[in-house]
């Protein structure tokens, strides 16, 4: 239900970006944003994936789009079809590549910080023989 709502509020950030702001500040954040949805359907699809798995493979599969607007299929599908311009765009921007990095970077520091938020950090600590407090047996 998180992995969920969280694409749901992505598409929300991208539209209200796109909304408020334009140029360039709509597109790269829309490229970061683009990225971190890619990150949300990756928690939906495997629920139990490691922050760090789910963001490289978010950021594996923007470069491989991107990188794909560097032949014709995209920018040919995207003539016929609103939903292909969307998912796949129409033409290489090398900048997009960084924003894409900063859009994987972002989730990952979500989605660490909500797998080990305060309550997990604490129960962790009780947890670990390291730092667990030590009892004494009368």
């Amino acid at each position: 239900m998180t992995a969920a709502g969280a694409a749901m509020v992505t598409v929300a950030a991208g539209l209200g970006v796109r909304a408020v702001a334009g140029g360039d500040v709509a597109k790269y954040a829309g490229d970061a944003l683009y990225t971190v949805l890619i990150c949300a359907l990756v928690f939906l699809a495997a629920p139990r994936a490691r922050p760090a798995v789910a963001a490289g493979t978010a950021l594996a599969v923007s470069w491989a789009v991107e990188f794909l607007q560097l032949t014709d299929l995209p920018a040919d599908l995207s003539r016929h079809s609103t939903v292909a311009r969307l998912v796949l765009g129409s033409t290489f921007n090398a900048p997009d590549l960084f924003w894409y990095a900063v859009g994987a970077g972002a989730a990952w520091a979500v989605a660490a910080w909500g797998r080990l938020g305060p309550r997990a950090r604490w129960s962790a600590r009780r947890t670990d023989p390291v730092t667990a407090p030590r009892y004494r047996r009368p």
